[in-house]
């Protein structure tokens, strides 16, 4: 398949607002647009006398409606559509559709929201498990297009993949970056402020200092970023949350995991998709 951003469709206005920004996203890469349903198991498996033709042709209808709607509101953008077979049921098959792409995008909903698959666990277990970045959009959501691109980083350990996709988004917008570094009181401070105080607010200038210094490989390859950096002393989905209202974008990272088991969405991470008012882009990291 030639570059393309594969969007999940339910639907939904959430996956409606999705394909929209995967066609701008698109037409800033140079790529493609690609469409997919996946349908939910066959019910000839529980009833076989029930047909699924009818959903069948709603699906392949939504797909053609929202292939159209993207060409006439943006001349020369190649959009291709699929309708993902049936199969054990819509993760595996959007998982596997996502590989073929280098970006999927699926629509997401608030927390304690309903609606359809692509907005509850389906959608939060397919961006956990894929292999290239997944970007969340809200529909009710209201980025600033012209916002700079956010993206929250541990001192501890910098992850290439990570800052490499926030850079080039920035770029890609010619918007700013913020990088953001939360610290975390130690485990030891739950022993009271008496024994162990918070010294997080003196530190933070030497700390933003060396975050600068370890910063300068990505500042000289896009020089044309205007990336600045920022230490605070409070929860990193707090703060990555209140930057979001004035963001573009919000770049987290997310741990690749091989097991099934467990969870593959970090806490951060997903404080940030439940409540960013802007698209969330979840970058996989070993």
């Amino acid at each position: 398949m030639a570059r393309s951003i594969v969007v999940g469709l339910d639907g939904t206005e959430q996956a409606d607002a999705a394909a929209e920004w995967a066609a701008d996203e698109a037409l800033l890469r140079g790529a493609g647009v690609h469409l997919v349903h996946a349908e939910e198991p066959s019910p000839e498996v529980l009833l076989p006398f029930v047909s699924r033709e009818p959903d069948e042709h709603w699906a392949e209808e939504l797909l053609a409606r929202a292939a159209d709607g993207l060409r006439g509101r943006h001349p020369g953008l190649s959009v291709t559509t699929r309708l993902l077979p049936a199969g054990s049921g819509p993760v595996p098959g959007l998982v596997a559709a996502a590989g073929e792409g280098e970006l999927l995008v699926l629509g997401s909903r608030a927390l304690g929201s309903v609606g359809g698959y692509l907005l509850g666990s389906v959608g939060l277990t397919v961006a956990g498990r894929v292999e290239c970045p997944a970007v969340l959009v809200r529909a009710q959501g209201v980025p600033a297009p012209e916002g700079p691109v956010v993206v929250g980083v541990d001192l501890r350990q910098l992850v290439d993949s990570v800052l490499d996709f926030a850079f080039e988004e920035a770029a890609r917008r010619r918007a700013g970056l913020q990088v953001v570094y939360a610290q975390e009181l130690p485990l030891s401070a739950g022993l009271g402020p008496a024994m162990v105080p918070d010294i997080r607010p003196a530190v933070a200038p030497e700390i933003n200092r060396s975050l600068d210094e370890l910063l300068k490989p990505w500042r000289t390859k896009h020089s044309g970023v205007t990336a600045v950096s920022r230490v605070v002393t409070r929860s990193a989905g707090v703060e990555l949350v209140d930057a979001a209202h004035q963001a573009s974008l919000v770049v987290v990272g997310r741990r690749t995991r091989r097991s099934v088991l467990g969870a593959h969405i970090g806490s951060v991470a997903h404080a940030v998709l439940h409540h960013s008012l802007a698209p969330v882009a979840l970058v996989p990291h070993d």
